[in-house]
């Protein structure tokens, strides 16, 4: 049921505010969706604030705000976007207001009035997901309308959650019969030897990322129900061998660790009525020296056949939180940490003694 609906945003007379600019006022219905607009200790409109380089101040039900004419005009979409979705029962955070921020072009809405490109949304057991950047919102078109889609890019962008929450929304719409989700079991630089316990348990931490994904779109129980009755099976790309995989969301994760053989066996594995998705960042690869990963032959041998798709992530679409994106930065300006002759920092020097001291 929604409730709560944006009453009306207009310019004050300067005569009528306190400061030298006109502010554009937005008013809204429901005080209480207001506060959850607001955010704790008004956290939402603080990003909006930085990002846009404007000031908000809120009087009840009412938000002033001050700035570029542009900025402010790109504020009032995005308070009006986020407060109707929260009428339709969702929850927003800080995320959501700084993917909102990325979906509006400042510069269309001044010139056309336009709501830039409108994002996306996963609607699934748990709760509604909703794309944080544009790439991320062709992200799920390109999965609606191909059958084989990669995504590559940088670590924190959504490559595999919203994967597996794509999945997990088809197979509670009846869209596939089966979830499939595997991973090449490659140890990320270190030996972990042996592992005890059966199957499920040696192979277990490898798809850990799988499962939280799971967990958080369909819930503990509805996921654990699934992996019992072999509705939802999670298995390392090693068993995949001499499978025709029908009727079925497949997903292959961390695809940079696999060789061109192994891409080839899993990518031919896709039978009718199934969807693939692959993905992989390009900078984590963790094959042994001198073996290439077969994910980026493989883009390019696809490249331009109809029903497949490829999304190129960049640092910029990083939405696990803005420090994870400057890490990332950081990490590519500093080139290849395996390249030979690359050594630690310099111990930093320390100060020099006054020339009055003696040693």
């Amino acid at each position: 049921m929604t409730r709560g609906r944006v009453a009306t945003a207009k310019r004050l007379d300067t005569a009528q505010t306190n400061g030298g600019e006109d502010p554009l006022v937005v008013y809204f219905d429901d005080i209480g969706l207001v506060r959850d607009l607001l955010g704790h200790h008004d956290a939402n409109l603080a990003v909006l604030e930085e990002r846009l380089g404007i000031e908000a101040v809120v009087n009840g039900n009412a938000v002033a705000l001050r700035g570029t004419d542009e900025a402010c005009d790109a504020a009032k979409v995005i308070l009006e976007h986020l407060y109707n979705r929260l009428s339709h029962g969702e929850t927003i955070g800080v995320g959501d207001v700084a993917g909102a921020v990325r979906h509006i072009a400042v510069s269309d809405v001044a010139e056309t009035g336009a709501r830039g490109r409108e994002a996306q949304q996963i609607k699934t057991r748990k709760r509604v997901i909703t794309a944080r950047t544009p790439a991320q919102s062709a992200y799920l078109e390109c999965l609606q309308n191909d059958d084989l889609v990669f995504a590559t890019g940088p670590a924190g962008t959504g490559k595999t959650y919203l994967a597996v929450a794509f999945a997990a929304a088809a197979l509670e719409g009846g869209l596939c019969d089966r979830l499939i989700l595997s991973r090449p079991a490659v140890e990320a630089g270190e030996r972990l030897g042996f592992l005890p316990g059966d199957m499920r348990d040696k192979v277990d931490p490898y798809l850990r990322p799988l499962y939280d994904a799971l967990y958080d779109t369909l819930g503990s129980e509805r996921v654990e129900r699934g992996l019992e009755t072999g509705m939802i099976e999670i298995a390392p790309l090693a068993f995949m061998r001499g499978r025709t995989l029908s009727n079925a969301m497949v997903i292959l994760d961390e695809a940079q660790n696999c060789t061109a053989v192994q891409l080839k066996m899993f990518l031919t594995r896709l039978g009718d009525g199934s969807k693939m998705i692959v993905t992989g960042d390009p900078s984590q690869v963790d094959l042994p020296k001198g073996q290439d990963s077969g994910l980026f032959q493989a883009i390019e041998i696809l490249r331009g056949i109809d029903e497949i798709g490829h999304i190129a992530f960049a640092n910029a679409d990083v939405v696990r939180r803005e420090l994870v994106g400057r890490i990332v930065e950081a990490y590519d300006a500093a080139g290849n940490l395996d390249r030979p002759g690359a050594k630690p920092p310099a111990e930093p020097k320390a100060d020099a003694p006054d020339s009055g001291e003696t040693s």
